[in-house]
């Protein structure tokens, strides 16, 4: 039980107590940063039940399950080709912030650099696999979701493009989680490619996004210095929080409006039910970082991205909710 504990710890903190001895499984977990998972699963999901609450289509549940398990190991594949990547171009360093909030696996000693190329490699040969299988019952539209989520996701801090050091790593976040996931997996699960999904995906794909913003408001200095221009660095600090803030209220004006012309059912406004967790963490947007870590705060030096990702968590299990009971009792206005 104790084994287990550890393995919850790993999950939801992205750490292991220093006195704890590290197993097999809290370290994977800690190395792909499986804590942050949930937001993939939660858009494969979303994927999959706006096709179980659409007449006319017929869901392919293993197909549905694969993509999912293909979304997840293409998301462990990105945050190993990051830290990756980070450290050979000297980004990633004992003074960075991405070995404060947590073991980082080449700087902590955790593994080499040889054992984590091999372990991008093996990962991407598993979604490779993957790949082929869809293709091959879905053609080349599947082929090309998959080719432009790998193509974003590996040039995100890969040269030569390097899409998060020049401002384009938020946006290609909103169109990974968005469009691509949620679309690409309706489509695999049904053979079906509409557009109404695609407006479906954009509210998901917005308030991942806050989750990016919100860790690169809390590394903005160090970016700054490192001349890495994410969009936050590029509006500064007051602005990114501002406009965080407005992506947050966003998500919910977004739902309602894809409500009230009948993209989404009603039952999707159970995402409203996260309005008293948005309130709170627009409020702490809305002030500086605490200049201390607060008791038992998880991922210190970071601050703001633990709440958007809090929120982001949420609603985007009520969303699921929402679309389950949906298409159960569908009703559209």
């Amino acid at each position: 039980m104790s084994m287990v504990a550890n393995w919850i710890e790993a999950f939801q903190t992205q750490n292991l107590r220093a006195e704890v001895e590290m197993d097999l499984v809290s370290k994977w977990l800690i190395i792909v940063r499986a804590s942050v998972f949930p937001m993939t699963f939660f858009a494969g999901a979303i994927g999959g039940l706006l096709a179980l609450g659409t007449d006319g289509v017929q869901v392919d549940f293993g197909l549905w399950l694969l993509c999912l398990v293909g979304l997840l190991l293409a998301h462990a594949s990105n945050n190993l080709a990051n830290d990756y990547f980070d450290t050979l171009s000297g980004v990633d360093t004992p003074d960075y912030h991405r070995a404060k909030y947590s073991l980082h696996p080449l700087l902590s000693g955790l593994i080499t650099k040889r054992q984590l190329l091999a372990s991008i490699v093996v990962v991407n040969l598993l979604g490779v696999v993957i790949g082929v299988i869809l293709y091959l019952e879905r053609g080349w539209i599947a082929a090309a979701y998959a080719i432009a989520g790998f193509g974003i996701s590996y040039f995100y801090v890969a040269p030569p493009l390097r899409l998060k050091h020049h401002g384009f790593g938020e946006p290609s976040v909103f169109v990974v989680w968005g469009p691509l996931m949620i679309a690409g997996t309706f489509f695999v699960t049904t053979g079906e490619n509409p557009a109404w999904v695609w407006a479906a995906s954009l509210p998901y794909g917005l308030i991942v996004m806050t989750v990016l913003f919100g860790k690169h408001i809390d590394k903005l200095e160090a970016d700054t210095a490192k001349n890495i221009r994410t969009l936050p660095v590029i509006l500064g600090h007051e602005r990114a929080r501002l406009a965080t803030q407005w992506m947050i209220w966003s998500f919910y004006a977004v739902v309602v409006a894809l409500v009230a012309v009948g993209v989404l059912g009603i039952w999707t406004l159970a995402v409203f039910a996260s309005i008293p967790m948005a309130r709170r963490i627009v409020r702490t947007f809305q002030r500086p970082p605490p200049t201390e870590a607060p008791e038992n705060f998880p991922v210190w030096p970071l601050w703001y991205v633990a709440w958007a990702f809090a929120l982001t968590r949420q609603t985007g299990a009520l969303l699921a909710l929402g679309l389950l009971v949906n298409a159960i009792f569908p009703i559209y206005l």
